[in-house]
Parts: structure tokens; C-alpha cells; sequence
């Protein structure tokens, strides 16, 4: 484990807030609620007095303002050094905001970038605000479990090859079900095409704070890095990172410039020291909060991999293609041997003991812990898991898991922004094959886009995502949630002739 350096034990901005808000400063500024004094007296039970006291807005002196650097400038570059970034910035709108940032930096008009078809819908809705163009490259699938998995090497490769214009590529790593792609050699395929690597490690913010977690994105070589740091590493809900290397292809200038656009300009302090709060807590105690995490996991998981009909993955994938390694604080339960859905297993779960899951699909279940969790709910879950199954298992297995994602190989006419901005109309599905989608439509499970704005609608993406509603997945994206329409670029009228 690598020693903290001398300042990681501070956290500069969280004191300057808290110094400010609880010295007892007569406030004329916003926010409105004045310290919570003006704030309705039902929200100040719930949230506490304290936290008004500290919801402050940007531009107080001793906090953002004054000699440089701020306490606000060196809390950011504390998180730079932390995750060995050479810029770091905070964001309080999520990873979303710094892929809206990273697209508008990377993908002007007339670019294009190659993206991981199952990347997070916020890489798409950045390239309809920046007018870049993207050209897409699909994860390994997992048929069995109906999981996506990561990005081969051999596939990032091909996919610059064909496009040889490209110069930066968007790819996921570790996925929603923990699985982390070989980013060292992504990274090598990339520069050697001359492109720079942008990682979406969302799920992965503590990635690199512990020997037997996979090792940040960042120190294998990557470009750009994004971080949802309250995902697991504990900092408020809407709260994220974005990271640009050190003398890497990414320009921490132009994503400066991009970040303040899609900034607001009154971001939360709480979200801000929270964010400053959680690094601090990460580099200095990360590897031993993470220790008793690993080992209470490990308990949990091989009780559960013990009940009959139930299998933990993880470290049983690493190896195979999209797999080079998987996060430990992911429980994902293969349950097809129950004769029951995750979706039956989660709903018996919340009724009989009010455990909520991360997420549940046909065939597993997943939990997510987080970086100090506390050993008694997982001790809990073992005992919990096991008793659910128990009382409604089945003697048969689950094999109706969705088919492979289609939409992979559809061609894309427009760009994002053309078919967002441009004239719409509502269609059947089945007068749809061969217009052009507005929408961004992905079955949950697998969570692979089978329609991405721009692209042309086929007969077999249609039957691919009818089967899925059948089947009772979740359309994510959908206008029409029951699949009986969907978007399309309205057709131009044809010119009229002059006589």
C-alpha cells in the first residue's frame, strides 16, 4: 500500500466551510433559508440544523476566494495527487457532467469518437451537446447470465483501425456487475493509434487503494478517468470526480474551459465537502476500511455460493475475453438454480426482511458494498438470502435469459444532436424499420443499447427489443414505455416540382 503523502490527512475545503458556517457570520448572501433559519421548520428536523449552517454558496472569502491556492484549489489538488492525476475537478452533477465536459473537449462538430456501446447514456447526451459524432465498438457478452461484460484489447484495435480518424475512445471499466477490462493494454492500443483512452471507472473510485482490488485506470496509463466517488467511496449522493493525466493526449485545458460551461454556478458546498471529505478518508484509511470490507465480503460470499442453487461470479470470469480482473465489493448471485428470477428473489428480499438490492435481473442479483461497510448488515444478508431462497425456491432453472443484444452493427446516419434537435414523430415500431431513431433505448438487463439516437431502425432491433418487453425487461429510454411506438426523424416532405 502506498503511504499517504503529508497533506492527504487534510481536507482543506470542509474545514473553510465549516469554519465559516458555524463562526456565527451574519449572512446577506444567498441561499435563502439564511443558515435555516428561514427554512421550513419540517425539512430542519429532517436534515438537521448543521446542515444549513454549512450550505453555503460559492464565492465566500477564506473558502473559493483569496490568495491562491484557495482551500477550495488545493482540496482538488489533493484528489489529484491522491488518484496520481495531473488535474482533478470536482463535480456536483455526477459522472454525467464530466462526460458532457470530456465530449464537448474531445468531440466538436466534424469529430468523431469511438465509444463502448454500453457506456453510461450521458456519453450520448454530451455528443448532442457538443455535435461530435460517434462510432461504436461492443463489450463481450456473457450469453448465460444475459451480462455484459468489458472491452477486449482485440476489439478497442479493430475498431481504430477501421476508423483511423479517431482520437479519443470512451470505454467502461469496471462494468455495473464489477468486471474490469485489461485497461493497461487498451491503453497501449489506443496511444498506439494514437488515440487517447477515456475510462468510465464510475463503479471503480477505489480502485488502486488496496492490493487486492484491480489498480485505478489512471496509473495503468489512462487518458481521462471518471469517478462517481459516491458510488462506494462515500461522498453525497450526485457527487463525482474527473481526473485528466499527467502528460497524457487529453488537454486539461480545454476540459477546464468545458467544465466550467456545463458547471453550475451555484454549486452545493455539501456535495464539495463531502467530495473533499471522502478522498481524505480514502487516502489515508482507504486500505484499512477496505480490508475489513474484503474479509466480511468474503464471509457473505461463500455463504451465499454454499446455498443450493445459487453461484457468486467474479473471480470465476476474470480470464475470460472483456474480464481481466472484478471488484470484490460486488456480490453478484447467479440464481437461475432456484428456479427463481432475481426480480423474485430482490421482491421477496424487500417484503420479508426490507433488504434493498443494487440491481436484479432473469438470472442474478447483485449488491454493491461501500468502502467502510459495516460488518453486521452483511453477516445480516447471509442469514437474510438464505431464508429467502429457502422458502420460495423451485425444483427447475431459470433459462429464459434475453437473447445477445442486437443493434450493433446498425448504421449511423446522423449524429446524436441531429436526430435530438431535429423534427420528431411518434411511429409504430413496426413502421419504424428503416427511419431514423431519436431515441436511446436499452433493455435492462443486459443494459446494452439495441438504439442509439441517429442510428437506423431494423427489423431485427425491433424483434430484439419486443422480445425484451415480453419478457418483463425494462426499456430504459423508451418515450413509450409498452414499446407500441417509438421516435423517428420526421421524413422531409419531397420538393415540389416547378411548372
Amino acid at each position: 500500500m502506498r503511504r499517504p503523502p503529508p497533506e492527504q490527512p487534510t481536507a482543506p475545503y470542509l474545514d473553510a466551510v465549516t469554519a465559516y458556517g458555524f463562526r456565527g457570520s451574519t449572512r446577506f448572501h444567498i441561499p435563502g433559508h439564511k443558515g435555516g433559519e428561514g427554512a421550513d421548520l419540517g425539512l430542519r428536523a429532517a436534515l438537521g440544523e448543521r446542515a444549513f449552517l454549512l450550505d453555503v454558496p460559492q464565492d465566500i472569502e477564506g473558502i473559493d476566494l483569496g490568495p491562491s491556492p484557495t482551500p477550495y484549489e488545493r482540496a482538488e489538488r489533493l484528489a489529484a495527487e491522491a488518484y496520481g492525476a495531473g488535474r482533478t475537478w470536482f463535480l456536483t452533477n455526477g459522472a454525467t457532467q464530466g462526460n458532457h465536459a470530456l465530449c464537448l473537449a474531445l468531440a466538436p462538430p466534424g469529430e468523431r469518437v469511438l465509444i463502448q456501446r454500453n457506456s453510461h447514456a450521458s456519453v450520448i447526451d454530451g455528443l448532442v451537446v457538443s455535435g461530435g459524432g460517434p462510432t461504436y465498438v461492443a463489450p463481450e457478452y456473457h450469453a448465460e447470465l444475459g451480462m455484459a461484460l468489458g472491452l477486449t484489447p482485440e476489439a478497442l484495435e479493430r475498431a481504430l483501425r477501421a476508423a483511423p480518424d479517431i482520437r479519443a475512445a470512451f470505454i467502461v471499466s469496471p462494468t455495473y456487475y464489477g468486471m474490469a477490462a485489461d485497461v493497461g493494454a487498451c491503453v497501449e492500443v489506443a496511444h498506439a493509434a494514437g488515440a487517447a483512452l477515456v475510462v468510465d471507472n464510475a463503479w471503480g473510485a477505489h480502485f488502486g487503494f488496496h492490493r487486492d482490488l484491480p489498480e485505478s485506470p489512471l496509473r495503468l496509463g489512462a487518458d481521462a478517468v471518471l469517478a462517481s466517488t459516491h458510488k462506494i467511496v462515500g461522498s453525497l449522493t450526485q457527487s463525482a470526480m474527473l481526473h485528466v493525466a499527467r502528460d497524457g493526449l487529453v488537454n486539461p485545458d480545454a476540459v477546464a474551459r468545458a467544465v466550467r460551461l456545463v458547471r453550475s454556478t451555484s454549486p452545493s458546498s455539501l456535495l464539495l465537502a463531502s467530495l473533499d471529505a471522502a478522498r481524505r478518508q480514502l487516502a489515508v484509511h482507504g486500505n484499512a476500511l477496505l480490508e475489513r470490507t474484503l474479509a466480511a465480503a468474503a464471509s457473505t460470499r461463500a455463504a451465499i455460493d454454499a446455498l443450493p442453487g445459487c453461484h457468486v461470479v467474479g473471480d470465476t470470469l476474470v480470464g475470460r475475453p472483456g474480464v481481466a480482473g472484478w471488484d470484490p465489493l460486488r456480490l453478484v448471485v447467479d440464481v437461475r438454480g432456484t428456479g427463481c428470477t432475481g426480480f423474485e428473489i430482490a421482491a421477496a428480499l424487500r417484503a420479508s426482511y426490507d433488504t434493498y438490492t443494487e440491481l436484479a435481473t432473469h438470472a442474478a442479483v447483485v449488491f454493491v458494498l461501500g468502502l467502510g461497510q459495516s460488518v453486521e448488515p452483511l453477516e445480516r444478508l447471509a442469514h437474510d438470502f438464505s431464508e429467502t431462497v429457502r422458502q420460495i425456491a423451485r425444483p427447475e432453472f431459470v433459462s429464459d435469459v434475453p437473447s445477445a443484444p442486437a443493434g450493433g452493427d446498425s448504421e449511423t446516419a446522423v449524429t446524436p444532436r441531429e436526430a435530438f434537435l431535429g423534427s420528431g414523430e411518434s411511429v409504430a415500431v413496426t413502421d419504424a424499420i428503416g427511419r431514423i431513431s431519436c431515441e436511446a433505448i436499452a433493455g435492462y438487463p443486459p443494459g446494452v443499447p439495441a438504439l442509439l439516437p441517429g442510428e437506423r431502425v431494423t427489423a431485427e432491433v425491433i424483434d430484439y427489443l419486443q422480445e425484451l418487453n415480453a419478457a418483463g425487461a425494462r426499456l430504459h429510454g423508451a418515450a413509450d414505455p409498452s414499446f407500441a411506438t417509438v421516435r423517428v426523424l420526421a421524413e422531409r416532405p419531397a420538393a415540389v416540382a416547378s411548372v
